[in-house]
């Protein structure tokens, strides 16, 4: 897809917005770094380094984002605090710098939080997360059982997982941080084991989080309902790739939909730039099958949410997650962690709950 004719496109005066634009904050507030485009696991639901046969493969994988240029990112955003995650679709601890890019990240000041297999966690790289104060790991488990997961994720070695969260709560021991939880991509070979899951984990960790699997251009697992407004995603979130090309949104894993280079022209100039803008134009007006990748895709429906507090836990829905928050472990859920959703204090009052 060429932004550029939809920039065109978006541009005609014959349709133009029949509302004011969305505000768009000066800075986005969410920033996924691609660290790497490398994975450690094949995982057949992943929609980049599951297809082994995508020809787009050969030019996108094996690539690292360097601590500098990294850091022209960072320098420019820290002003405004966003959360940050260090990786899209890929392992971001096969890095081979990733310690240092961490250590930049949270120098500045800043929030991150990773999704991880866990494979690399050895009792070092334990240390290193408690030490710098890493703000929130979730491990991608997705099974109960080593037959299950051998379906999901390729491997049988479910036992490595659970040591590898196990170490990291051991390391913590006591202290706040990191937020530490477990994830399920809830798909036809594992949505058996999902109660069984929650049981099991909800007892160890601090947040268990349940989610739908995002194939063949929608979330299976739900149906949208309700008027469908402009993605949130569009006016918070910077995903940059390791060449620093940002996509559309993290689902745009090839990054097909380009909206400009941050190494280049910086975070600003792409974030308030003519693709980004023509995006989010389409999308006010409700033209979003003018973009195909947005066509059939449901995520826009997730942003919103409710709380339910039960058996000692905050449980946060949405169309596509679950989240099981433990009470007794809330605190480390601090604000900077929460996203694009807001803060529990208030559903915990409500409930008699000290938060």
């Amino acid at each position: 897809m060429d932004p550029n004719t939809i920039q065109a496109t978006a541009a005609t005066p014959e349709q133009s917005a029949p509302h004011a634009p969305l505000p768009v904050p000066e800075l986005p507030l969410r920033v996924l770094l691609d660290l790497v485009t490398d994975c450690n696991l094949k995982c057949p639901m992943c929609i980049v380094h599951g297809g082994t046969d995508d020809p787009r493969l050969k030019e996108f994988l094996k690539k690292s984002m360097t601590v500098e240029n990294a850091r022209k990112v960072l320098d420019e955003i820290m002003a405004a605090k966003p959360l940050i995650m260090p990786g899209m679709w890929s392992e971001p601890t096969v890095n081979p710098d990733f310690k240092q890019h961490v250590r930049q990240i949270k120098e500045r000041g800043l929030t991150v939080a990773m999704n991880t297999n866990g494979l690399k966690l050895n009792a070092d790289m334990a240390q290193f997360l408690v030490d710098v104060k890493f703000d929130s790991v979730m491990f991608s488990v997705d099974a109960v059982t080593p037959e299950t997961l051998q379906k999901v994720r390729g491997i049988k070695r479910l036992d490595l997982l659970h040591q590898a969260v196990e170490r990291l709560m051991a390391t913590r021991g006591d202290k706040a941080l990191p937020r530490i939880g477990v994830s399920m991509t809830l798909q036809p070979a594992n949505r058996h084991e999902r109660d069984a899951f929650v049981e099991f984990w909800t007892q160890r960790v601090d947040v268990v989080r349940i989610g739908e699997i995002y194939e063949h251009g929608h979330f299976s697992g739900f149906i949208a309902t309700g008027k469908r407004v402009p993605c949130q995603s569009l006016y918070t979130t910077l995903p940059v790739n390791t060449n620093g090309n940002v996509s559309l949104c993290c689902l745009d894993g090839f990054n097909e939909y380009n909206m400009g280079n941050v190494f280049k022209d910086g975070v600003k100039g792409v974030w308030h730039g003519p693709r980004f803008t023509a995006m989010r134009r389409l999308h006010e007006r409700g033209e979003w099958d003018k973009i195909p990748i947005c066509k059939t895709c449901d995520r826009w429906s997730s942003y919103q949410y409710e709380d339910i507090v039960r058996d000692g836990l905050l449980i946060r829905r949405t169309t596509e997650y679950t989240y099981y928050n433990r009470i007794d472990r809330i605190k480390n859920w601090h604000e900077n962690l929460h996203g694009t959703h807001g803060d529990p204090s208030v559903k915990l009052k409500e409930a008699g709950c000290a938060s």
